[in-house]
């Protein structure tokens, strides 16, 4: 009886084929179920992450650059050109006025000890999701910092 059981199992394993390289198709199979979002966690993470440094240094360089201007034309100017370059630098393109909010504390805004606070707010755009899905999922993250400069005490022409 183990005899006859034996070549049946013997038979059935021949008939159902080879086992041999089974457990590599699994792992490609699952490896790329599971690295693949883990990998798009990592890009999008990294994306959000460059935002928020974009928008840190352009508050920063803006806010210095502004209360460092010697006359409130050239304030603007001077910040404008400071988001403008902070934010190329780290790869994004956008309009420098329609994202950087400047608010002073004092009237004018470059009097001596005075405080400028620059806010620069950015969307960042999540890779890989098409705009058609706006109205399903979020596509862009918003991202925004605020820096605050005192203007120097001896401001030049000041009283």
């Amino acid at each position: 009886m183990t005899r006859a059981r034996s070549r049946a199992v013997a038979a059935l394993v021949r008939l159902r084929g080879d086992d041999t390289g089974g457990a590599v198709v699994e792992f490609v199979g699952l490896a790329v179920v599971l690295l693949l979002p883990l990998v798009y966690l990592v890009v999008v993470l990294g994306e959000v992450q460059a935002g928020a440094y974009a928008v840190e240094a352009a508050a920063r360089s803006a806010a210095r650059a502004y209360t460092g201007a010697a006359s409130p034309e050239q304030s603007a100017g001077a910040a404008r050109a400071a988001v403008s370059l902070a934010l190329s630098d780290h790869g994004f393109a956008v309009d420098p006025d329609a994202v950087t909010q400047v608010s002073c504390e004092a009237s004018p805004c470059l009097s001596p000890e005075a405080r400028v606070s620059v806010r620069v707010h950015l969307d960042v755009d999540l890779p890989g999701v098409p705009a058609l899905l706006a109205g399903v999922a979020p596509v862009q993250v918003p991202v925004e910092a605020e820096s605050v400069a005192v203007v120097d005490r001896f401001v030049p022409g000041a009283s």
